[in-house]
């Protein structure tokens, strides 16, 4: 793991201007991607730059299956000289749009630090705001980028292309380059109508190539291995890629969530959570050598047990067993390895959401469920449907990868290219909270495996093509992973029942998230289900449009609606005779006119649908789960 480089001067920047939302700063936004400002372009910094002043969140089950003491939300309005999120500049080539010099960044400081006035000086010093002091105009900064599959990127290599690149043949690159950006004077140029010029030794190369996947290696370009987020360097042999700065495929955040369930979600956890004393015992933790942690706790428990029964006015043994519960490792704890995205992970909330965990209403406080009597609703295949009326979801950043995306199911090193965005030491993650509501739906396994072994064959060559895809894919490559009807089949029904509950309740699909609870009875357990959930709330939830519409008197109409509109698509015969769409042709009868959704709805991007396991096809409407309903 690379160590941080030094930190330099911290600039205030204007809050108006430079605001992100902590969502933002979790998922688009997050450590080592890029955001445009008014005024230029920044790179959110590491953790270990923010500062310790974050407002702190805590989930007991995802800290302890990350490692973790707290999760920081971006920003505390709590502290007067608080900084919020740290940014560092990149990429540091920036171009005047009047004189079209191009120079990186630092040339640009010396020639201010030349030329602006001393009052200039003592109101910004290090010019945070890039401005040509010849023709007084705002600079822009460079709209191509290169980097590599492990994570790194740096900036264009300008220079070199000028002087490689030259439109009379290669030329050596000059002592003093002088670089200009210079573009056609036709709109429909492309890449042959942007200039690199050198006014030193008249080199002069067009962009023409430079996006091609091999323009690198041709060019006997190696990547740097930097990481500018946390300001420094690794060798690395990588041919890198040209990229533009605003590209999507230029960062992939990962993400972990996690439900606030009982035991963990009662009243009595955030009292302790949110005093002084448990804030005072995790800052000592944090400081405590690694191997030294748990015998220091051991000793201090009954003390900081004693201190936060004292302020806040709770039973000391009913402290010390959430305090032991929370903080002591468990003898076998090296050996188990808990994966937040795993099966076990889920299961514990499955059984939450399902009423398998007796809960108290009275001692909840992020969690609420209500029983209904599935004798009202008149849905095929459904055996139980449970409304969530408070629920609170923790989302982590735990690290990105580049041009590659990730796998939902995967965490850290087992992702190929994965970065994590905090050092080994470093005992927290960025995070922010989500509180809403929910509807919780589950079907009947029989039902399901009994529709399988009626149409076995037709519905495995069908899932056959997506596992072949999927192998072949890039993630294929490093991931095993099986995908079997009933998952498809239940993913294709939640995004079907969000796009039509967005109709129903108000909330956009944008909104809405789906949670898929799926195994089969060689994992040890069987989940057959769907939470469809608000993903976006103030901090006292939501209004309880979405759980309004799990009623009886309104779920199966909404439910036969959704499935209804998702037998014909405006693509069709296209759409369901497709053998292979989306994102590496991950999708079978599934387009953006019929089964996708915002890709922050879903949790696995967009992929592994087909509406065709739902309502069949036209020429086999007999493998469809609702053939029978519509």
């Amino acid at each position: 793991m690379a160590k941080l480089g030094r930190q330099k001067d911290i600039q205030r920047l204007n809050k108006v201007t430079h605001t992100v939302r902590s969502s933002q700063a979790i998922l688009q936004y997050g450590v080592g991607a890029m955001v445009d400002f008014p005024d230029q372009t920044l790179m959110t910094a590491a953790p270990e730059y923010w500062g310790t002043r974050v407002s702190r969140i805590h989930d007991e089950r995802l800290e302890k299956a990350l490692k973790v003491d707290y999760f920081g939300m971006p920003g505390n309005s709590n502290f007067k000289d608080d900084w919020g999120i740290a940014y560092t500049r990149f990429p540091e080539w920036y171009f005047c749009p009047k004189c079209r010099v191009f120079q990186p960044l630092k040339s640009w400081i010396k020639e201010y630090a030349k030329k602006a006035t001393a009052k200039q000086k003592e109101i910004d010093p290090n010019m945070k705001r890039p401005r040509c002091m010849e023709c007084r105009q705002g600079l822009v900064p460079s709209r191509i980028v290169v980097a590599c599959t492990k994570g790194h990127i740096d900036d264009f290599p300008w220079v070199r292309w000028a002087h490689e690149k030259n439109v009379t043949g290669r030329q050596d690159i000059c002592p003093d380059p002088k670089i200009t950006f210079e573009t056609g004077t036709t709109a429909t140029a492309g890449l042959e109508g942007l200039n690199i010029k050198c006014k030193s030794c008249n080199a002069r190369a067009t962009l023409k190539g430079a996006f091609d996947r091999d323009a690198m290696e041709k060019l006997g370009f190696r990547c740097t291995g930097r990481m500018p987020w946390k300001n420094h360097s690794v060798d690395c042999n990588e041919s890198p890629r040209v990229m533009q700065r605003g590209a999507s495929s230029l960062y992939y955040p990962k993400v972990v969530s996690s439900l606030v369930i009982p035991p963990y979600s009662e009243k009595v956890n955030d009292w302790i959570l949110s005093s002084k004393g448990f804030e005072k015992a995790l800052n000592y933790i944090g400081e405590c050598d690694e191997f030294e942690r748990q015998e220091n706790i051991k000793k201090r428990l009954d003390k900081w047990s004693e201190e936060i029964s004292i302020e806040i006015s709770v039973d000391e043994r009913v402290i010390k067993n959430i305090l032991s519960r929370r903080l002591v490792e468990s003898a076998d704890n090296d050996s188990e390895i808990v994966n937040a995205s795993g099966l076990q992970y889920r299961l514990e909330e499955f059984e939450a959401l399902s009423g398998k965990i007796s809960i108290s209403n009275l001692n909840e406080n992020d969690f609420v469920r209500e029983e209904t009597d599935i004798n009202f609703y008149d849905i095929p295949f459904v055996k139980n449907v449970s409304l969530i009326h408070k629920i609170r979801e923790v989302r982590a950043l735990t690290g990105f990868t580049r041009i590659n995306p990730s796998d939902a199911n995967e965490v850290g090193e087992n992702i190929p290219g994965f970065i994590p965005i905090k050092e080994p030491e470093t005992r927290w993650y960025p995070g922010y909270e989500v509180r809403g509501e929910g509807i919780f739906i589950e079907f009947n396994n029989a039902d399901i495996n009994q529709w399988f072994e009626q149409n076995e064959q037709s519905i495995q060559k069908r899932i056959k093509i997506i596992n072949d895809h999927y192998q072949a894919s890039y993630q294929g490559e490093f991931t095993s992973r099986v995908i079997t009807p009933k998952f498809v089949l239940l993913h294709t029904i939640a995004h079907l029942l969000i796009r039509q509950l967005s109709f129903e309740c108000g909330y956009t699909a944008a909104s809405l998230r789906e949670r898929l609870y799926c195994s089969e009875p060689e994992d040890g357990f069987e989940m057959s289900s769907i939470l469809i959930y608000t993903a976006s709330g103030d901090s006292e939830g939501t209004l309880g449009g979405l759980v309004r519409q799990g009623y009886w008197d309104c779920l199966p109409r909404t439910f036969k609606k959704a499935i209804e509109f998702g037998e014909l698509c405006s693509n069709d015969p296209v759409c369901i005779s497709s053998k292979g769409q989306g994102r590496d042709a991950l999708n079978l009868a599934s387009c953006h006119s019929c089964g996708l959704l915002p890709e922050t709805s879903c949790e696995e991007f967009n992929v592994f649908l087909d509406r065709a396991l739902v309502v069949g096809t036209f020429e086999e409407k007999e493998i469809g789960f609702y053939k029978d309903w519509i």
